[in-house]
Parts: C-alpha cells; structure tokens; sequence
C-alpha cells in the first residue's frame, strides 16, 4: 500500500516569503545567544517551581528599595523578568512552528523511504532481465552489513 503522509509544495516565492522571515526574526532577535553546554551545566535554573519563589522575592526587593545593596542587580533582574515573560509567549509559537517542521521532515523522508523500497523491492523481481543487476546491486549496498574486523588473538 502506498504511503504519503504528507504532500507539500511550496512554490518559489513562498521559499522566499520564509527566507525573508526567518531573516527579519533573526535580525529582531539577535540580542539572543547560545551558551556553551559547559556554561549551561553550572548556571542556577529558574524551573516551574522557582519562578513563584523569584517572582516574589525580586517583588518584596522592588517594594522595599531600603533593604536593596548596591552591589545587588535589582534593576537588571527585573528587566530581566521583563524580558522572559515578553519572549515566553513567542518561544512558544516558535517551538510549536519547529516541532512541525521535524515532524513534517520525518513524514517526508518517510514517504520518499516508502518509495525508495518499492523501488528497491521491484528491482529485486524485475531487474535481473531488464539490464537493471548493477543498479540493484548499487542499491542493495544500503542494507549490506558492514564486515566484522578479523579477531586478534591473545598474545
């Protein structure tokens, strides 16, 4: 049974409309950065359950300026919170849009891969006497399993 999940056909000009887009969204955004994993590893998380405590505590700071050090980032910290809950709402779009994105890149290469087997599974029945054994040999290397290096024995 043939597969197609999906059938997209995006025409030049829409390829384009997304190219300017995603240009525009980078230009926009291009205060963000990419941390380095070691980075991102040793900083303080700011989960679910710690956004109320942070919430709060950057509120009582803010309410009770006499208590606030110098060397305490209060103003930074709340733009900060500023920030985050203004690029919340548009991370969210944007990871759904990517999450279609990979879903729609595994349903494609999927159907190509459906294709590409009936291709393979027709050769395989008909190739033998239609000058088509070099074509299929070249296609079967895909499934050859790879050989074993020779064991080396124990001194």
């Amino acid at each position: 049974m043939a597969q197609n999940i999906v059938s997209l056909n995006l025409t030049p000009d829409q390829l384009t409309a997304v190219d300017v887009a995603l240009t525009a969204l980078e230009t926009q955004l291009s205060g963000l950065i990419a941390l380095p994993v070691e980075q991102k590893r040793s900083l303080k998380k700011m989960g679910e359950k710690s956004e109320a405590f942070c919430r709060q505590a950057l509120r009582v700071l803010e309410q009770n300026p006499q208590m606030v050090p110098a060397n305490v980032p209060l103003v930074d910290a709340m733009a900060d919170l500023a920030a985050l809950d203004a690029l919340r709402p548009r991370m969210v779009r944007l990871s759904r849009l990517s999450e279609r994105f990979a879903d729609t890149d595994i349903a494609l290469g999927s159907d190509v891969m459906s294709v590409a087997l009936q291709a393979y599974s027709l050769l395989k029945v008909t190739g033998k006497t239609d000058g088509l054994q070099a074509m299929r040999r070249e296609l079967g290397s895909r499934f050859a399993k790879a050989s074993k290096p020779p064991a080396t024995r124990a001194a």
